[in-house]
C-alpha cells in the first residue's frame, strides 16, 4: 500500500490526535487513516446537507410555526 508523510504538525494538533486515538482505542496511524478516509468520502455540499436535514420531508410535516404579529414601522 502507498504511504505518505506529514511534516510540520504543531504540538497541539498532535496532542489532540493522540487523545482521539486513545479515546477510540487505536494507534495514531489508524486514527489518521480513519480521519482521511472520512474526509475524502464526504462529497455532500454543506447546503445539500442542510436541505436534507431540515427539509419537511426529513422531519415532521405537520410542524407549523405560529403566525407572528408584525408591529407597524413608524
Amino acid at each position: 500500500m502507498p504511504s505518505i508523510s506529514v511534516r510540520k504538525i504543531d504540538q497541539e494538533t498532535l496532542d489532540r490526535l493522540r487523545a482521539l486515538a486513545t479515546r477510540d482505542g487505536v494507534s495514531m496511524e489508524e486514527e489518521v487513516r480513519r480521519i482521511l478516509k472520512q474526509a475524502v468520502a464526504t462529497t455532500e455540499k454543506p447546503g445539500d446537507l442542510a436541505v436534507r436535514l431540515f427539509s419537511p420531508a426529513w422531519g415532521d410535516d405537520n410542524f407549523k410555526l405560529p403566525d407572528r404579529e408584525i408591529e407597524p414601522q413608524l
